[in-house]
């Protein structure tokens, strides 16, 4: 930034060399792109997504529903780290329940599950199933749409960023080498006669 400010300053300096000029302009367009143009690739690409989840979130709606399944056998097994205690005492156990369902078609299905609460055999408890009967998760919601429609945005925003700060950074970098190297070829041309009198240089 002290760079881009010091461009107005540079603009009528005859100590300005040309390369100073064109890194200030550069890091002036990185950061005119950095404030312009990463918030509008963050937005087009949350919008992007969240067409994308919402059209999702509405087709699961719309092949999910609940059942009603009936436990026929329990395992109850102990958490997965049962040394790590919750704000209200010891993390619950997990039951391996057996069940059986109904698909749509009114066939039956079995399957495994684990559930946190309690199950006794026989109980009733309710599970997601898709359209052909099989065991689903819950369906996507319009506000977990959002909700990743918004990480998704906010990772196309920082990504974009970090892009044009590393290409800025490589630019300037192979500006320097540059400039590192026109003046070994002036020390080399000049430097024999220097602190000589009388000579051209």
């Amino acid at each position: 930034m002290l760079t881009i400010v010091g461009l107005w300053r540079w603009r009528g300096n005859a100590l300005a060399r040309r390369s100073d000029r064109r890194e200030a302009w550069l890091s002036l367009w990185a950061a005119v792109l950095m404030v312009v143009g990463v918030p509008l690739v963050g937005w087009a690409a949350q919008e992007a997504t969240h067409d994308a989840m919402l059209r999702t979130a509405h087709e699961q709606q719309r092949d999910r529903r609940r059942t009603w399944a009936t436990a026929q056998h329990v395992i109850v097994r102990p958490p997965l780290d049962s040394e790590t205690e919750t704000a209200a005492g010891q993390q619950p156990n997990r039951n391996q329940v057996t069940a059986r369902w109904a698909g749509p078609d009114g066939s039956s299905h079995t399957g495994t599950l684990v559930l946190r609460t309690p199950v006794r055999p026989g109980s009733r408890f309710l599970v997601w199933t898709d359209r052909h009967g099989r065991l689903t998760s819950r369906p996507m919601s319009p506000r977990g749409a959002a909700s990743h429609a918004l990480l998704a945005g906010l990772g196309a925003a920082a990504l974009t960023a970090a892009v044009l700060e590393a290409g800025r950074r490589a630019a300037i970098r192979l500006a320097l080498r540059r400039r590192y190297a026109r003046w070994d070829e002036e020390w080399g041309r000049i430097g024999p006669d220097w602190g000589r009198t009388g000579n051209s240089s």
